[in-house]
């Protein structure tokens, strides 16, 4: 039983890590973000999605 807990957690963190790995590429700065790519403070380090 305790194997299977281990799996899906490294399931689980292996595939939010490929998506992290694949929106950098992609060029988006702040992932959570809808304006991530766009985002004029988000070139400054942080991450600041206001409308």
């Amino acid at each position: 039983m305790d194997y299977i807990v281990l799996a899906v957690i490294v399931v689980i963190l292996a595939v939010a890590m490929g998506y992290i790995i694949r929106k950098k590429r992609s060029g988006a700065h702040c992932i959570g973000c809808p304006d991530g790519k766009s985002c004029p403070h988000s070139k400054h380090g942080g991450c600041s999605c206001h409308k």
